[in-house]
């Protein structure tokens, strides 16, 4: 068998001590089999680092999967092109898609669409098999279903350098994601107490294969997971029928479909052993697969296909990495810095969003080129239509 002696390996060019020191911890954890590797969007997080790739044997920390579940991007190719939208009024369909999706942290549907329904009784019925009621961490969660939330969530039209169109959205699993993981953490953090368990963080809390409490957190995460994947469905579907209805179309023709995780756990095969793979900010790279890395507002985003590099246990980067924390991000930047690096794409113009300024992130121009071995870029989006919750 293959012999890996480093804790971890990195890909980031940008990176901070802080950063590197939390990575670092987290390698030496003792359940960590082969290694972590660092992906190059990585800064600091809630116990683990935001962009690791966390394999675990025999054990599971629930921070290192985050605290938005099944956070992902799907994006739809279209059979449009840049040409057929000129003279169109783009700031309609903008404010289309806001009043067709709800925007922003705590805000949801007042009433369930038929997709919506049939959505939520699928997602009821299997969290019925796992012996759990969403209702105790979200009494609303149905409601949740379809809306994007705040922060780095987005709703774009974009176009590649083919200029085929593409719809694009970044969300997870909502409030009720959010209720499951923060309880489990918290569960984790009473478990390693109780069993007398010394941790370098108590963010770094962890549950033991066989036990109760990791089997009721795998379930539990897996089904929260299935929520983000159905939620991006769900909001997909509003756009391209927004989308559609604005072209003068019926029906929106879909050359291709990308829904991807980049905040989850899968089993996986890695250098002779079944583990418990958490992306925590990272997405699936294994050879042909497709994935989505989006930029801040205002750059790049890319379409790619996975290289499988086995030393990055077949990960990629999940976007651009911050580099100043959102309060940071207020004191430095201001608005009419935002308005400059958002000339010529509609947007709302707002002062929320000064902390999502892309100088507040690393360069994607420059995660990309660090992800060289990572993946193969087919597509690089530019943004004409952002869409985001206040």
């Amino acid at each position: 068998m293959e012999q890996i002696t480093k804790r971890f390996f990195n890909w980031a060019s940008i990176l901070d001590e802080q950063t590197h020191a939390q990575a670092e911890m987290t390698s030496k954890m003792p359940f960590i089999y082969p290694h972590l590797a660092l992906m190059p969007d990585a800064h600091l997080g809630k116990g683990a680092t935001v962009g690791s790739v966390i394999p675990t044997l025999g054990a599971i920390i629930p921070a290192a999967v985050g605290v938005d579940i099944g956070c992902g991007m799907i994006a739809v190719r279209t059979g449009f092109y840049v040409q057929d939208l000129e003279g169109k009024d783009r700031r309609a369909l903008r404010e289309e898609i806001e009043r067709r999706i709800p925007l922003s942290a705590g805000r949801y549907n007042n009433s369930l669409t038929e997709s919506a329904l049939v959505r939520t009784n699928e997602l009821y019925a299997s969290a019925t098999t796992l012996s759990f009621d969403p209702a105790t961490y979200a009494p609303n969660w149905r409601l949740q279903l379809g809306s994007l939330g705040s922060g780095n969530h987005f709703i774009e039209i974009c176009a590649d350098q083919d200029d085929h169109i593409w719809l694009f959205l970044h969300s997870g699993s909502r409030g009720v994601g959010n209720k499951i993981a923060q309880h489990h953490i918290e569960v984790a953090q009473k478990y390693c107490e109780k069993n007398w368990i010394q941790l370098p963080d108590k963010d770094l809390a962890y549950l033991v294969e066989d036990t109760y409490e990791f089997t009721r957190y795998i379930a539990e995460m897996l089904w929260a997971q299935d929520f983000a994947m159905e939620n991006r469905w769900e909001m997909m579907d509003r756009v391209e029928e927004a989308f559609a209805q604005w072209m003068g179309h019926e029906i929106l023709l879909e050359m291709q479909i990308i829904n991807c995780h980049h905040n989850y756990t899968s089993v996986e095969k890695h250098f002779g052993k079944q583990v418990y793979l958490s992306r925590k900010g990272a997405i699936d790279a294994n050879p042909g697969v497709w994935g989505l890395i989006p930029g801040s507002m205002g750059t790049a985003s890319y379409v790619v296909q996975g290289l499988g590099n086995r030393l990055a246990l077949c990960s990629a980067p999940h976007g651009a990495g911050r580099e100043y924390s959102r309060s940071a991000a207020r004191k430095t930047f201001t608005m009419e810095a935002l308005e400059k690096e958002m000339e010529g794409i509609e947007w709302k113009h707002s002062s929320e969003f000064i902390d999502e300024i892309p100088m507040a992130y690393k360069p994607i121009d420059q995660v990309m080129q660090d992800a060289g071995d990572l993946v193969e870029v087919k597509y690089k989006l530019r943004q004409l239509i952002n869409v985001k919750g206040d």
